[in-house]
């Protein structure tokens, strides 16, 4: 704390410190964008990314007590590479704040770069992210963007510290769709993500949703509205495959809030356990399609208007029960959470996967070397990278089995932030969690309302039995280290820490 902070904190007695800043972490060169298997460099900015970081502290008796700094990016997701990039720079820029207390969360934009090498990031494990030599792409080195962009969230982070004075907070729930499940169950027992529903096997979408809409404003002590966390349980990829850099809906979700609410108003966005939902819609898709065409909006300007519409319902409300002295505690923890137990038959599955990508990648990269004019052809890397990146993927099922044959205790070590704030509570995980999870937190939470934040980590994912039986991607042991079995642990877990703070 600052000493002209700390004096007006004795003089204050006790009250909650709030603030806020934003940083823009668009690159200006062609990066690399991070969210599908094939390589894609960016062809330009459809519009900017950016990071928004909100300081809270408490003060008891003029004292400081309980310290936090959350901070989103509209990133794929958050690797251990960037956010201890960002806390080694915060050592040096805010000493007198444990960089341990700071946490980093992704809107999962599928159009955003790539921020550290793939080989920092199981499963990759090679020092190339793509099977070719990074300079014939044109595109920034990872490790360029990653100094970048850390460079960037420490300031925001460091900014949101310095500017942080006495406030209220307030919460309040809406509902407004935006994410569906999707993954699609066929009468054959089968199950796949982005399945066809027009199919006479089709059975059911495998799980439910969750449209709610969790939000957390902010005002400074005159009653001005300062910024809001908004919080939905939807991935931001309506426009995953594009090959621009986008923020997804939630460009369009700020543009709006700021539209209705004030030009400076920050906006931090979290998605909530979400890893078996999107905003592609599985059933009805011509139906929504004409009445966005009525509308004369996009579907990210619906999603837009639709969070929106929420917010406005929520804000006259809960502007009536500011608290200008809600308790506030920050617990972090590292959890240890088994690995999926893989059988013998899964590592020869994907064994024969991969030696069927690798035959293909090799077929590709001789084709090129014998015709090297195909390299002037436009996104001519997108095949070869693809397979290339199967490869490592099925490639890892196979290391992960020798590994846990060697050691069959292995676990991956999880970091967990839980917050309190007034009656609402916060609670992070690094994974595409699957909703049924987050549901189970805020159905046992302890508190009024529960904010479930996923990708407060690299992101990948971690499914249910349910969608385990059913197989398919974000199911299957090459996109999910930790099973079902780690995911209840961590259910449970963040369960019993939300109730150590409502004690």
């Amino acid at each position: 704390m600052s000493p002209e902070s700390s004096g007006a904190a004795k003089s204050m007695g006790s009250a909650l410190l709030i603030g806020w800043a934003s940083r823009d972490v668009t690159p200006e060169r062609p990066v690399l964008l991070r969210g599908q298997f094939h390589a894609r460099v960016s062809e330009g900015v459809l519009d900017p990314i950016t990071v928004t970081a909100l300081a809270l502290e408490s003060v008891r008796d003029g004292r400081a007590a309980d310290r936090a700094v959350l901070v989103s990016c509209d990133f794929v997701g958050i690797p251990d590479s960037l956010r201890d990039a960002v806390r080694s720079r915060l050592r040096i820029r805010l000493p007198e704040l444990d960089p341990l207390l700071v946490c980093l969360n992704a809107t999962h934009t599928h159009t955003a770069p790539g921020v550290n090498p793939l080989a920092d990031e199981p499963p990759w494990g090679l020092s190339e992210e793509t099977g070719l030599p990074v300079e014939e792409l044109g595109a920034m080195p990872s490790e360029e963007y990653l100094a970048f962009a850390a460079d960037r969230i420490a300031d925001a982070a460091a900014e949101s510290w310095a500017s942080r004075a006495p406030g209220g907070i307030g919460f309040g729930l809406g509902h407004a769709v935006v994410g569906h499940n999707r993954r699609v169950s066929y009468c054959t027992g089968e199950t796949r993500m982005y399945g066809k529903t027009d199919d006479p096997e089709f059975s059911h979408i495998e799980g439910g949703a969750d449209h709610s809409v969790n939000l957390l404003c902010t005002w400074n002590a005159e009653k001005k509205l300062t910024g809001m966390v908004v919080n939905v349980a939807c991935p931001s990829q309506v426009s995953e495959n594009l090959w621009r850099i986008s923020a997804d809906y939630w460009h369009e979700t700020r543009v709006e809030l700021r539209r209705r609410f004030g030009a400076d108003l920050f906006v931090l966005p979290q998605c909530s356990a979400a890893g078996d939902q999107s905003p592609h819609i599985q059933v009805g898709r011509a139906a929504e399609e004409r009445m966005w065409r009525l509308a004369g909006r996009t579907q990210r300007q619906d999603i837009a208007a639709r969070i929106a519409n929420a917010v406005s319902e929520i804000l006259p409300l809960i502007e009536k029960d500011i608290n200008w002295n809600p308790k506030f505690a920050h617990r972090v923890e590292t959890l240890r959470l088994p690995l999926r137990k893989l059988s013998e038959a899964d590592a020869r599955e994907a064994s024969a996967e991969a030696d069927k990508c690798e035959a293909n990648y090799n077929r590709l990269l001789a084709d090129l070397k014998a015709h090297p004019d195909k390299k002037k052809e436009p996104r001519w890397y997108r095949d070869i990278t693809a397979q290339y990146r199967r490869m490592l993927w099925n490639r890892n099922v196979a290391r992960r089995f020798r590994e846990q044959q060697a050691n069959p205790g292995c676990a991956m070590p999880v970091e967990v932030h839980v917050l309190r704030i007034g009656d609402a509570a916060f609670a992070t995980n690094p994974f595409e969690y699957y909703l049924d999870y987050g549901l189970q937190i805020k159905a046992r939470s302890k508190a009024v309302q529960t904010f479930v934040v996923q990708l407060a980590g690299r992101g990948t994912y971690l499914p249910t039995e349910r969608a385990v039986s059913g197989k398919s991607y974000g199911a299957v042991p090459a996109s999910t280290p930790v099973g079902p079995e780690g995911g209840r642990l961590l259910a449970d877990r963040t369960v019993e820490m939300i109730a150590g703070l409502f004690r």
